[in-house]
């Protein structure tokens, strides 16, 4: 009768993990690809812009991800601007995760050894070919601890979606313990199944950030 309880709670929460994934992909894409843009400008346009996007990073670094969130989907329908639970948590979990990735490409783009983009720039590479070619691949790669750790970031602040309607797992966990009163069985699952889409998500960063491999 146990075992049935808990396959059927498993089956529930298991609904949420669709949405939460969708949500932590989404969220770490719109991250990743902010924070390289972010990046990629701070290296190659006018000193000033470098400025005004540092300025960006440290403002949004500082705003928690729930006041974001809120002041997005709740305060924008103020002003006439409607955003999708899902875009409001990309606006909000998204941005405030490029501005961490930012930062992490930064430091690793310092961690290129200077004779090769000497050696590039000698052999007649303009900056965008030296940016794409030579500081990039191996920025990421530099990057792939960070990375990671700004992706387990985003995981945990996943729960937030549930505020705006969004039907991940930690939505469904609280619908099901209000209905039968099975807080800890379900709560422990819960942490389980976040633990599984941790470790899925940091093999395939993994995967993306290390060098190929001759056959």
């Amino acid at each position: 009768m146990v075992e049935d309880e808990l396959l059927t709670l498993i089956g529930l929460l298991l609904r949420g993990v669709e949405y939460t994934l969708y949500v932590a992909g989404s969220c770490f894409m719109t991250a990743f690809t902010l924070g390289l843009g972010i990046t990629a400008l701070r290296r190659l346009t006018h000193r000033n812009v470098g400025r005004v996007l540092s300025l960006f990073v440290f403002v949004v670094r500082s705003i928690p991800v729930l006041v974001l969130l809120f002041l997005i989907y709740f305060g924008l329908p103020s002003v006439g601007i409607s955003p999708s639970p899902l875009l409001a948590m990309n606006l909000s979990l998204g941005v405030i995760g490029a501005a961490y990735l930012s930062e992490v490409f930064r430091g690793a783009l310092d961690s290129v050894d200077e004779n090769e983009i000497a050696a590039a720039r000698a052999m007649g590479f303009t900056p965008l070919q030296i940016i794409t070619s030579i500081e990039f691949p191996q920025m990421l790669r530099f990057s792939v601890p960070g990375m990671t750790n700004e992706l387990t970031a985003i995981i945990k602040s996943t729960p937030f979606a549930y505020t705006v309607g969004i039907p991940e797992i930690f939505g469904q966990a609280k619908a099901l313990t209000a209905s039968t009163l099975l807080g800890v069985n379900i709560y422990l699952i819960v942490g389980l199944l976040y633990f599984c889409i941790y470790k899925v998500f940091v093999l395939i960063i993994g995967r993306i950030g290390s060098p190929h491999r001759s056959q």
